[in-house]
């Protein structure tokens, strides 16, 4: 094999290691704001429209949603800045 090509080789392979460390994460938001039992619909909508949101569980009860995405598409801030641009201000849990 040519240096060329095997530099191509492991210039591709370093491009694309990248997708080996993103995976499927969760997270748990405190989420305010929530005041009635229809307040978690729209939290969940919210997030379940951030590309890369797998699964978003939201308890009006526990003031939280559980979050389960892709870190390769999206990430916490996208996350906590969906639910505060619909009204409801997140942080994640800790």
């Amino acid at each position: 094999m040519s240096k060329a090509i095997a530099s191509a080789v492991a210039l591709a392979a370093l491009l694309d290691s990248s997708a080996v460390f993103a995976g499927e994460r969760t997270v748990t938001l405190n989420v305010r704001n929530m005041y009635c039992d229809l307040c978690p619909h729209t939290v969940k909508a919210s997030l379940e429209a951030v590309p890369g949101v797998a699964n978003a569980v939201v308890s009006f009860e526990g003031k939280t949603a559980i979050v389960t995405y892709d870190d390769s598409k999206t990430n916490v801030n996208a996350l906590t800045d969906a639910t505060t641009k619909a009204g409801y201000p997140s942080a994640p849990q800790g």
